[in-house]
C-alpha cells in the first residue's frame, strides 16, 4: 500500500488553512504553498492567509438558517477555522461577522504553532508525475492561475469552467453624516449592529436611474448568465425591474426608522467591517460600475455625502472544476488518486462552504494514507447533501456552483407545518446523522 507521508497543500486560502491544519493535527507533514506576495489576483487586497472580502463574508449563527447549520456541523467535526473566526469577531446580530485582517492573524498564528506545517510562498503552476512518497491537495481558489488551470484541464480531460463573481465598497465611518441614518437590526434581532439609509420613493427611483445608466467596467467574456446568484451586481439587480432592490438587498421589512415610527420605501443597510468599528461595507452592493461612477452615484445617497471610499467594488471571473465528472467520491482526480481538490474550484460556493471542503477533504487524505476508506458523508446533514450529494450529481449538463441551502436536505418523515418548525426538525435530524459518521472519529 502506497503512503503518502508529506502532503503539499496549493493555496493559502480558506480551504487550503482549514486543510493544512487538520492534516497537521493529525501529525501529518504539510508542505502549504500560497503564490502570494510574489503573485496576486485582482480580488485579492492583501498578502495575508485565509483572505476575507468583506466582515460578514461567513454569514450567519443561527441554527435556522443553512449557513448556522453548515457552522453546527462543523464543530462536531473541530473545524479550527471556526476557532479563528470566533477570536476575531466583531458585533453584527446573529451574523458570524470577523474583523478580516485580525482573522488572517489569527489563522496565520494557528499555522505558525502547528507542527509540521512549512509555508512557502511561491505560486504553484505545474503538477509533477505521481510519486509514491507525496501527495497534492489543491485550494487554489476561484481565481486559480491560468497555468494551474491548463494543467488541471489536462489533467481532467474536461475545460474550466467559470462564474462571475463581485465584491462591494467600504467606506470610512468618520466619513458618514450619522445623523441621517440611524443603528437597526431588521426585527430586532441581536444588536443593532448595521447603520441604515432611509429612503423615500423619489430617492430610491433617483438611485435606480443612476445604477442602470451608470458606467460599467467592460469584462472580458462577460454574460449574466454567467453571474452568481448570491452575487448579483447591484445594477445588474435594478435593470432586471423597478422594483427587483426593494424587494431583495434594499428591502425595508423589520427595519422601521426609530426616529419616525414608521417603514421606509427602501432601506440601505451598512454593516462594521473591522474590529474597531472604523470601516463599514454597503450591504448587497456588490458592483461592476466604473470607480467614479460608484463615487458619484453612492455619495448622491443620504449620509454618504463625503463618504471616503477605502475601496470600490469590482468584478472578477471565477474558475471551477465539472466536479460531477472529474472528481473521485474522495475528492481525488479521477486517474490522478494522488491530487486531491478542495474549496471553491470544486464548485461550492462562499466561504463557510469552502472551510467545510477543505476539513472534508482533509478527512479523505487521512484515511488514505491510513489505508482506509470514509464513507460518504450522511446525506440528511447540510455537509452531505452539499459535498457528496450536490457535488456529484450528475444530471444536469451545466454543472454550477451553490451554496448550502436547506432545499438540498431530504424531506422529513412527518408532515410539519410551519416553515421554521421544519428546518428545526432538519438541523436535529442533520447534527444527529453526522455525529454518527466515522469520519468524526478519524482525528
Amino acid at each position: 500500500m502506497p503512503t503518502f507521508p508529506l502532503v503539499k497543500v496549493v493555496g493559502g486560502g480558506l480551504a487550503g488553512c482549514e486543510a493544512a491544519l487538520q492534516l497537521a493535527r493529525a501529525g501529518i507533514r504539510v508542505r502549504l504553498f500560497e503564490m502570494r506576495p510574489v503573485r496576486s489576483s485582482p480580488a485579492h487586497r492583501t498578502a495575508g492567509l485565509a483572505e476575507l472580502v468583506c466582515s460578514n463574508s461567513l454569514k450567519s449563527t443561527d441554527p435556522g438558517t443553512a449557513s448556522g447549520l453548515l457552522k453546527g456541523e462543523l464543530e462536531l467535526l473541530g473545524c479550527r477555522l471556526l476557532q479563528a473566526a470566533r477570536l476575531a469577531a466583531v458585533p453584527a446580530g446573529a451574523a458570524l461577522a470577523v474583523d478580516p485582517q485580525a482573522f488572517s492573524r489569527q489563522v496565520e498564528s494557528l499555522l505558525d504553532r502547528a507542527a509540521g506545517v512549512e509555508l512557502v510562498r511561491e505560486p504553484v503552476e505545474v503538477l509533477p508525475e505521481p510519486r509514491p512518497d507525496q501527495t497534492w491537495v489543491i485550494c487554489s481558489g476561484p481565481l486559480t492561475t491560468p497555468e494551474l488551470v491548463a494543467r488541471l484541464g489536462e489533467l481532467t480531460g474536461r475545460p474550466a469552467l467559470h462564474f462571475f463573481d463581485a465584491i462591494a465598497p467600504t467606506v470610512t465611518l468618520e466619513s458618514l453624516d450619522l445623523s441621517v441614518l440611524y443603528r437597526a437590526a431588521r426585527y430586532g434581532k441581536g444588536e443593532a449592529d448595521y447603520l441604515n439609509i432611509p429612503l423615500d420613493r423619489e430617492g430610491y427611483l433617483a438611485l435606480h436611474r443612476d445604477l442602470v445608466a451608470g458606467e460599467k467596467v467592460p469584462v472580458k467574456d462577460f454574460d449574466r448568465a454567467d453571474l452568481f446568484e448570491g452575487c448579483q451586481p447591484i445594477e445588474e439587480i435594478a435593470a432586471s425591474g423597478e422594483m427587483s432592490m426593494a424587494f431583495g438587498p434594499l428591502r425595508p421589512v423589520g427595519l422601521e426608522d426609530p426616529r419616525t415610527g414608521r417603514r421606509p420605501h427602501a432601506v440601505i443597510q451598512l454593516r462594521q467591517e473591522n474590529l474597531a468599528g472604523t470601516l463599514y461595507g454597503l450591504v448587497g452592493f456588490q458592483t461592476r460600475l466604473k470607480f467614479p461612477e460608484q463615487k458619484r452615484i453612492f455619495r448622491s445617497l443620504p449620509g454618504l455625502e463625503r463618504a471616503e471610499f477605502v475601496r470600490y467594488g469590482q468584478m472578477h471571473r471565477n474558475f471551477f472544476l465539472d466536479s460531477p465528472r472529474c472528481l473521485e467520491r474522495d475528492f481525488s482526480l479521477k486517474g490522478r488518486p494522488d491530487v486531491f481538490v478542495a474549496g471553491q474550484i470544486t464548485g461550492v460556493e462562499g466561504y463557510v462552504e469552502s472551510i467545510a471542503s477543505g476539513l472534508v477533504t482533509a478527512l479523505h487524505v487521512l484515511a488514505r494514507i491510513r489505508g482506509l476508506v470514509l464513507p460518504p458523508l450522511p446525506a440528511a446533514s447540510m455537509l452531505g447533501s452539499l459535498l457528496h450529494g450536490f457535488l456529484f450529481d450528475a444530471t444536469s449538463d451545466r454543472f454550477s456552483p451553490m451554496n448550502a441551502n436547506f432545499g438540498l436536505l431530504p424531506d422529513l418523515a412527518e408532515r410539519l407545518r410551519g416553515k421554521k418548525e421544519r428546518k428545526a426538525a432538519k438541523a436535529t435530524r442533520a447534527l444527529s446523522a453526522l455525529a454518527d459518521w466515522p469520519g468524526c472519529g478519524i482525528l
